[in-house]
C-alpha cells in the first residue's frame, strides 16, 4: 500500500528514508492503548536519573583541602580535575580521598538509584519486545550490537598498551608507587603554552588544508564572521559547545590562550562544519546527524591538528608534550570509555539475569575492571571501586561506547586524508553531508571506514606503540 502512495505522490519519494526507519519499528510498536500507559509511565522512569542529578549536584558536599598555595579550598565537581592536575601530589591525594570518602557514605543509596535506572531500562525493553535494553538502545540509532562487543573485544586485546603508558608515566613521576590519584597531572610541563586566538586560527587552517578548498573557505568564513563566542565571561556557561543553527553554526568557547583551547577550538570547529554541510546538503528532515557519527568530525580535526603540529615541531619537549597530549586522549577516550562501557554492559547483564545491584557487587565489579585497564604499575586504591556513582554517564543509556567508536572512526578518516589525498577528502565531504540520509554505519562506510568490523579501533590502538617508543626516548 505505502509503495502505491509512492507512485501516486511523486513527492513522498523524499520521505522513503523517514518512512522506512519509522515502518522499521513496527514490531516494537504496541496497541494504542499500551502505549499510552508507557508514554504515562515516561515521568517515572526518568526518577532515577533525576534523583542521582539532585544526590550529585545538589546534596553533596565536599569537605575542604589545602591548595597548593595554603589555602582551604572546598572540592567541587568543577575542580576536582584540577586538583587531581596538580604538581603537589599531597593535593592530589587529599581531593581523591575527600571526594570519594564522601560517595562512600551514600553508595548503598547510590547503588538502589543505579539499580533502579537498570530495572527501567529492562522493563521497558521487554514492554517493547527487545530481548535486552542494550538492544532496544542501540537500536534507536540504528546501530548493530555486533559493535559494541567488538569495540570492549578490540580494546581488551590492546590493553598493553595502556599497561606500558602507565610505567612510562611512572617512571616519569619518579614514583615508587603510581596511584589513581597520579594520572591527571602532567608528566612533561607545557612546552610555549601561550597560544593566542589569532595564533590558532592561522594553525589550524593550516593543519585542515588537507581537506581541500571547499572545506576552508567555510572555516574560515566561521572564524571571521563571529560565529564564535570566543572569551569567558560573566554568566557565561563553562566548556564548549556547537550549536548547528540552520542559518550557520554557533561556537561557544572558553578561550584561555593554551595549547588545549586550540585543539578544543579545532574540535568544537569540526562540530559546526559538520552541522554546515549536513544543514545545506539535505532537506530538513535529514539534516540533523545522531550521535554515533556526531564526534567523530570533531576529533577528526583534532587528530589532523595533532599530526600537523607533530610534523612541525622538533623540539624535543614540545614534542614530548604533544604526544603526551595525544596519548592522553587515547586513555581517557578510546581506553576509559570502553571501561565505562564495559561495566555498563555487565550491570545490564546481572540484572538481567536476575541479581539485585548492591554497593558491595558494583564496586567489585568496578575495581576489577580498573585493575584490568590499568594494570600492575598502578595501584588501584580502594576507593576508586566507587567512582561509578559519580559518573553521570551511566544514566545515559548505551552512550558512552560512542566516544570509543567516534574516536577510532576519526584517527582513521584523518589518517586516510592524510594518506590518499583528494579521494579521501571527497568521500569525507560526503559523510559529512549526509546527515540523516542514511544509518550512521553506511555513512561512515561511504568515508571508506567499515566501523561494522572492529578494524578501525586496532588500526587506531596499534599507533599507540610507535608513539609510546618516542615518548620514552624523549623523556
Amino acid at each position: 500500500k505505502v509503495e502505491e502512495f509512492y507512485q501516486e505522490e511523486k513527492g513522498l519519494e523524499l520521505y522513503r528514508r523517514h518512512i522506512e526507519s519509522q515502518r522499521r519499528m513496527k514490531p516494537h510498536v504496541l496497541s494504542d492503548a499500551e502505549e499510552r500507559l508507557l508514554a504515562a509511565a515516561g515521568e517515572m522512569a526518568s526518577a532515577p536519573g533525576n534523583i542521582n542529578s539532585t544526590l550529585n549536584d545538589a546534596d553533596i558536599v565536599f569537605p575542604e583541602i589545602t591548595d597548593e598555595d595554603g589555602d582551604k579550598v572546598r572540592v567541587t565537581h568543577g575542580n576536582f580535575i584540577p586538583f587531581m592536575q596538580s604538581k603537589d601530589r599531597r593535593v592530589r591525594k587529599e581531593a581523591f580521598d575527600s571526594l570519594y570518602g564522601v560517595y562512600e557514605q551514600f553508595k548503598n543509596t547510590s547503588a538502589s538509584i543505579l539499580h533502579a535506572q537498570v530495572k527501567q531500562l529492562q522493563f521497558f525493553a521487554k514492554a517493547k519486545k527487545y530481548n535486552t535494553a542494550i538492544e532496544a538502545a542501540l537500536d534507536v540509532t540504528e546501530v548493530p550490537v555486533s559493535v559494541y562487543h567488538s569495540l570492549i573485544e578490540a580494546v581488551n586485546k590492546n590493553l598493553p598498551y595502556l599497561h606500558r603508558y602507565m610505567e612510562i608515566r611512572k617512571k616519569a613521576l619518579g614514583v615508587e608507587e603510581l596511584h589513581m590519584y597520579d594520572l591527571y597531572t602532567p608528566i612533561i610541563e607545557e612546552a610555549d603554552s601561550k597560544v593566542s586566538f589569532e595564533e590558532a586560527k592561522k594553525t589550524i587552517i593550516e593543519a585542515l588544508r588537507p581537506m581541500g578548498e571547499d572545506y576552508i573557505r567555510i572555516l574560515e568564513d566561521g572564524f571571521n564572521n563571529r560565529w564564535i563566542d570566543v572569551y569567558e565571561n560573566e554568566g557565561k556557561r563553562s566548556g564548549a559547545y556547537s550549536s548547528g543553527a540552520s542559518v550557520h553554526p554557533y561556537v561557544l568557547m572558553n578561550y584561555a590562550d593554551t595549547l588545549d583551547s586550540m585543539f578544543t577550538l579545532a574540535h568544537e570547529m569540526g562540530h559546526a562544519l559538520h552541522s554546515y554541510f549536513s544543514n545545506h546538503t539535505q532537506p530538513t528532515i535529514y539534516s540533523d546527524y545522531v550521535i554515533f557519527v556526531a564526534e567523530v568530525a570533531s576529533t577528526c580535526n583534532e587528530n589532523l591538528l595533532m599530526q600537523y603540529l607533530l610534523k612541525n615541531t622538533t623540539d624535543k619537549k614540545k614534542r614530548a608534550y604533544l604526544i603526551n597530549h595525544l596519548l592522553e586522549n587515547y586513555r581517557t577516550t578510546l581506553f576509559r570509555q570502553t571501561m565505562f562501557a564495559e561495566f555498563e554492559l555487565m550491570i545490564n547483564t546481572k540484572a538481567e539475569q536476575g541479581e539485585t545491584l548492591t554497593a558491595d557487587m558494583l564496586c567489585e565489579m568496578y575495581r576489577e575492571l580498573n585493575e584490568k585497564y590499568y594494570g600492575k604499575d598502578v595501584v588501584v586504591d580502594d576507593k576508586i571501586a566507587i567512582e561509578w556513582a559519580r559518573i553521570p554517564h551511566f544514566y545515559y543509556n548505551y552512550y558512552v561506547f560512542q566516544y570509543a567508536t567516534g574516536y577510532s572512526a576519526a584517527v582513521a578518516l584523518s589518517n586516510r586524508i592524510l594518506t590518499e589525498g583528494e579521494s579521501a577528502v571527497k568521500d569525507y565531504l560526503k559523510f559529512l553531508s549526509g546527515g540523516r540520509s542514511a544509518d550512521p554505519i553506511s555513512l561512515l562506510k561511504i568515508a571508506g571506514i567499515d566501523m561494522s568490523t572492529s578494524k578501525p579501533v586496532e588500526d587506531a590502538l596499534k599507533k599507540l606503540g610507535d608513539l609510546l617508543d618516542e615518548l620514552e626516548s624523549l623523556i
